[in-house]
């Protein structure tokens, strides 16, 4: 056990060490991190018999962590000549998760003006790729890119960080092009730590700047799942009021490309319990846009999930700028049997089943929740009370899982409405196969969808 703790020491350190070559620290910025750091450093060579070492590492890692990010971020703040607000100039407030885009205030620096903003911008996929004339055509990955360079561009505060984001372009291409044009300081190459360049992103975000963290992949991220809790949900609350955490936390996860079970984890229920932090999912290049521009301009953070298979999927979206809100979901097929709620890469088997059900002379609903974390209860009670009928269609695991939060909120708010019991269509509760067959058995296919809506409607 000791063996293990030490060489955990002797990694934490060296991931504390490498980012302070990266950047011009202040003087006593710099001081402050080569004193905890040798400290840190001494703790892991000593022999400590009878002192629980994994407390010190928990306690001297996440204080590391901590003061790595607030250092980096002066870094960030000094390169771009942007002001590092103090306490005494911050405003406490009550936190209340709200992320409309018509109050977000647009930052116009230097010659570059903002384009007409189209707030609480929601449509269908067909109107989505109609909606302009001199649109343009972008993969789902080019669109969050789009996405993410207007708001760099538009604000100087928003950076980037993570694992091969910068010259390489991302795992999947995401960020290609932003470090040659934003610089290092904005688009940073991270050790592969997840826990430390979280923490430093929530750092960043502490001091002002709008850090955008890319997860290689969603399961990587579980090793910054302290940092997402403890730091990034509840500093808000824990500080009274003086921190916002503005940190967009993305990257790709969902079953589908024989990634195996810890590459094909879905975690939306893992952070779903966490209080202060939104969660949304993208399904469309044009609400992958959309969303990214909201996330980045949100005063919450923001965890934005991006399913691999989607990621080539291509759609014709707008030259005008637009921001789809956070917390809307969206009409994807109105329809007056059934309401079938569902997201990301499942909106797609979802729609395949639907051309079945129509066929057969069914006329059902659908709706992309796309807000996976507040639900949009509004859009989706409007629909549970025309249709009386609601199924689930999630890649989630069943158990605790999307679609159980949504089944509880929807019985809590709309049971005198419902005509029959809710199903909820899940992923099984197994680890994801590596064998492509095996791997497409265990998420929902549209033939159970169809099966599921006939039950319903009998």
């Amino acid at each position: 056990m000791y063996r293990f703790d030490q060489l955990s020491f002797s990694a934490y350190s060296l991931s504390f060490f490498l980012p302070l070559h990266c950047f011009a620290l202040s003087s006593s910025s710099y001081f402050f991190l080569y004193i905890f750091s040798i400290f840190h450093l001494s703790l892991s060579l000593c022999n400590l018999h009878f002192i629980s070492t994994t407390l010190i590492s928990s306690t001297i890692v996440s204080m590391a962590t901590l003061f790595q990010g607030l250092g980096t971020a002066i870094a960030f703040s000094a390169s771009n000549k942007f002001p590092v607000p103090s306490l005494s100039e911050r405003k406490g407030g009550i936190f209340v998760v709200r992320s409309d885009a018509r109050k977000n205030q647009l930052l116009s620096t230097g010659a570059h003006k903002p384009q007409r903003l189209i707030a609480n911008a929601v449509a269908t996929k067909a109107d989505s790729s109609t909606s302009s004339k001199t649109g343009h055509e972008l993969l789902l990955f080019e669109a969050l890119r789009e996405g993410l360079e207007e708001e760099m561009e538009r604000d100087p505060r928003v950076c980037v960080m993570g694992e091969d984001v910068g010259h390489y372009g991302g795992s999947y291409k995401v960020t290609k092009g932003l470090a040659p044009k934003f610089g290092d300081l904005r688009v940073l190459d991270t050790p592969i730590a997840e826990n430390a360049f979280t923490g430093m992103g929530i750092g960043a975000a502490m001091t002002g700047l709008r850090p955008i963290v890319e997860g290689m992949n969603m399961g990587f991220l579980l090793l910054a799942f302290n940092q997402i809790s403890n730091n990034c949900g509840m500093l808000h609350y824990t500080s009274g009021g003086q921190f916002k955490i503005p940190i967009v936390i993305r990257g790709p996860g969902g079953v589908g490309r024989q990634l195996g079970a810890e590459h094909s984890q879905r975690l939306e229920s893992y952070f779903q319990s966490i209080p202060g932090i939104q969660m949304v999912a993208c399904s469309t290049p044009y609400n992958a846009k959309g969303l990214m521009k909201a996330a980045i301009r949100s005063e919450n953070p923001v965890i934005l999930f991006e399913h691999v298979l989607l990621y080539n999927l291509k759609e014709r979206i707008p030259d005008e700028e637009y921001v789809c809100s956070l917390e809307e979901a969206e009409m994807v097929r109105p329809g007056e049997h059934v309401t079938i709620l569902t997201y990301s890469r499942m909106r797609y088997h979802v729609m395949q089943a639907a051309k079945t059900l129509v066929n057969k002379g069914y006329d059902p609903e659908v709706i992309d929740i796309r807000s996976l974390k507040p639900f949009d209860l509004y859009t989706i009670g409007n629909s549970v009370k025309k249709t009386h009928r609601v199924l689930i269609v999630e890649e989630c695991m069943r158990t605790g899982g999307i679609g159980a939060s949504l089944t509880a909120a929807i019985t809590e708010n709309f049971n005198d409405y419902l005509d029959a019991p809710i199903i909820c269509l899940s992923s099984q509760d197994v680890p994801t196969p590596y064998a492509g067959t095996l791997e497409e058995w265990t998420v929902v296919q549209p033939a159970q969808i169809v099966s599921a809506v006939e039950q319903l409607c009998q």
